[in-house]
């Protein structure tokens, strides 16, 4: 018997265009160059935002993927077996070029509208996303030895996905595998040996403590080279970057043990494992004792990418809520109509809009045609970028949760899911004080770095006195820091690196967002009047017109 008719819930956020939807986004894309891909996101748009999308992406997180060490047989295989959910979703966000697509049409906004793409599959299903970054930041590192690149480049910037683990593809993923249980970040302590063969290969032995992606076809892996001795004379040895596959070009597996999967608080469509090497085949990739040197390309992008999987989030937990709030009336109104909320949502906006307009100011800066002041520009604002909007992510999502009330608390909504996936941005390729130290030493060791962060933010002076006056205090912070031992600054650094992320945040919506969104944001931020910690703290201004835009 029915007892009651359901009323007042807001419908099912689905089938619609997520680009054209995204404000910030779809503004963005044009202003930094690559309004020519507006007609393919218009695609990838309508394919994550369609229920069929989004049912994947709840079953490959609650489908989640499991281990299967051997065979019927008794072979040991070390596979994991996945949902056939999470395998539609990542086929579809690489025929969509999410991962290569910047390197195979390498004209002006590439990046922007690559990084558009991954973030419109990373804003619906973000697990997913980890592949597909690590096969994107392998491309510059592969570029750079003629003697894999020939087999590896075709196959990784395929467009194709097949996920049999198999001699012969035409296509391929690649992971990393640095961090070990004895030196996590340290990865200069790792005791993962590699011995050289008489054919100019190496054998590993060790662990690595995490490797995302097991199912990946090859690996860039970190250990320590054995320095040895011969006609030609003495090698220098120490922690080198090694190419892993899985299968040899025999057919046959390379000895790559996966322990166990990880049980982590989010991130469950993607498997992260424990494995053992033995006797593992490797390929040396650059120098021995240069390993750092040799991957620090693929984690510089990986890094990039953490920080669009985090504007992906704040886009989508902000959708949800406002989506939310013009949809449930509550005391004699709509949501989005009464102020208290109306000041939460247009806070949580403005957090997504200066994360966007961060984001692809910083793709831009990669494309081939970036003047060389960008290369610069990026060494410090990366790390500074990643520190910043990764560590916003996990506040911003709990508030919009809250936003739905009981039922965002639920499964049945996207935000629990989201709120557990926010802090692994943080937490990977790099974690906030590994990333502060990083923009001291850059800051100490690179000039250029700074000269090129004044010169982009510059462009925003005599717009706003609030922020003149931020950047004038900043600025002096961080040529100060430049000339002292990063040791002696690192106390005071995430304080430096938050001033340099909302300077930089500032600048940007000055010079490109809507008038109300700029000025809210510097009041909110950085003006006498700056709100406290939570959102919803906001100064009086157009928070109307700012929640139009969510």
């Amino acid at each position: 018997m029915a007892t009651h008719e359901v009323t007042n819930q807001a419908p099912a956020r689905v089938d619609l265009d997520e680009f054209a939807a995204n404000t910030a986004l779809f503004e963005g894309v044009a202003r930094f160059e690559a309004a020519w891909a507006a007609p393919a996101l218009r695609e990838v748009g309508r394919h994550v935002g369609s229920a069929a999308f989004q049912r994947d992406a709840e079953l490959a997180n609650t489908r989640t993927p499991e281990l299967r060490r051997f065979d019927r047989w008794g072979r040991e295989i070390d596979e994991v077996v996945y949902d056939d959910s999470y395998h539609r979703v990542i086929a579809a966000d690489l025929a969509a070029g999410g991962h290569t697509a910047a390197a195979t049409d390498a004209r002006p906004g590439a990046n922007v509208a690559r990084a558009a793409t991954f973030m419109l599959f990373a804003q619906i299903e973000p697990g997913h996303s980890c592949p597909v970054s690590m096969t994107h930041a392998v491309v510059p590192v592969l570029g750079q030895h003629a003697d894999v690149a020939g087999e590896w480049l075709p196959r990784v910037l395929s467009r194709d996905y097949d996920p049999e683990l198999r001699a012969g593809k035409s296509s391929a993923l690649f992971g990393m595998a640095m961090t070990e249980k004895q030196g996590g970040s340290d990865v200069r302590a790792n005791t993962t040996r590699a011995m050289r063969s008489a054919d100019g290969s190496y054998r590993l032995t060790g662990h690595k403590w995490f490797c995302s992606a097991p199912m990946s076809d090859a690996f860039l892996v970190l250990a320590q080279a054995e320095a040895s001795s011969g006609g030609s004379g003495s090698t220098a040895g120490g922690l080198s970057c090694f190419l892993v596959a899985r299968i040899l070009p025999d057919g046959t597996r390379n000895p790559f043990r996966v322990v166990r999967l990880k049980d982590k608080l989010g991130n469950r469509a993607n498997a992260s494992s424990e494995v053992e090497f033995e006797g593992t085949h490797g390929i040396l990739l650059g120098e021995e004792g240069r390993g750092v040197a040799t991957i620090i390309d693929m984690v510089h992008r990986t890094r990039l990418d953490s920080m669009y999987g985090s504007v992906a989030g704040m886009r989508q937990a902000t959708a949800e809520a406002a989506w939310h709030a013009r949809h449930r009336a509550a005391f004699g109104a709509l949501l989005v109509d009464q102020p208290a909320m109306t000041a939460v949502l247009a806070d949580l906006q403005l957090e997504t809009e200066a994360a966007t307009v961060l984001a692809l100011r910083l793709a831009r800066a990669h494309d081939a045609d970036a003047p060389s002041s960008d290369a610069a520009l990026r060494r410090l604002a990366v790390p500074v970028a990643k520190y910043w909007v990764t560590k916003r992510g996990p506040g911003h999502a709990y508030e919009a949760m809250e936003c739905l009330g009981g039922n965002g608390y639920t499964e049945a909504w996207p935000l629990a899911r989201r709120y557990r996936e926010q802090p692994v941005m943080a937490i990977w390729e790099g974690s906030g004080n590994v990333l502060a130290l990083d923009v001291l030493r850059a800051l100490g060791r690179d000039p250029e770095c700074l000269a090129a962060f004044e010169a982009e933010v510059a462009l925003a002076r005599g717009a706003h006195p609030a922020l003149d006056a931020h950047l004038g205090r900043t600025l002096a912070r961080a040529g100060a820091v430049a000339g002292q031992d990063p040791a002696e600054a690192a106390a005071e650094a995430r304080g430096l690196v938050g001033d340099l992320a909302l300077a930089l945040e500032a600048s940007l919506l000055v010079r490109h967002a809507p008038d109300a969104v700029a000025e809210l944001f510097v009041a909110s931020r950085l003006g006498e009047n700056a709100r406290g910690h939570l959102y919803g703290e906001l100064p009086r201004g157009d928070h109307a017109a700012v929640v139009a835009r969510a």
